[in-house]
């Protein structure tokens, strides 16, 4: 059943989950604009048509789902250019890491969703097959070959 949740605690949910929502949507999407157009999204959903949520775990699982289904959507529109560039900042990483990141967003897409969710987020594979709606041996294969592909291409800059 869905649910109002109130302001104080949108604004909490925002606080804590709105950056791993926006990284997801940037390693989907690769572009700052459109990353955050699907954040807002989001919390427009959990405002108006939040499910009850059995923990935290639960909300933030609830709220990367929807975000990877926004991205799915908005990827699969007939608008939307196939092949953009990355921004040259990407404020949701450190400077160290951005190297490794970049070789993330590098990858394809099949591999990198499942590399950022498991490495980044922290998610376990039967999390991220839910997440991604697949099984959890795909999940698994994609993290494989997702490491073997970064192992080259991160070996191949040293």
């Amino acid at each position: 059943m869905n649910q109002a949740i109130s302001a104080c605690q949108f604004e909490a949910d925002y606080d804590a989950y709105s950056g791993a929502v926006y990284r997801l949507a940037m390693v989907y999407l690769g572009r700052q604009a459109d990353a955050e157009d699907v954040t807002q999204e989001v919390f427009l959903r959990l405002l108006h048509r939040a499910p009850a949520f059995a923990d935290q775990d639960h909300e933030k699982r609830w709220l990367l789902q929807v975000t990877a289904n926004l991205c799915r959507d908005q990827l699969r529109g007939f608008w939307r250019k196939r092949v953009t560039e990355l921004e040259d900042s990407i404020p949701a990483a450190p400077p160290e890491e951005l190297e490794a990141l970049d070789a993330v967003f590098r990858l394809p897409e099949k591999y990198k969703l499942p590399i950022h969710l498991h490495y980044y987020e922290g998610y376990s594979v039967a999390e991220m097959a839910e997440i991604l709606k697949l099984g959890q041996s795909a999940v698994k294969m994609r993290l494989k070959r997702g490491r073997e592909l970064l192992k080259i291409e991160l070996e191949g800059s040293i």
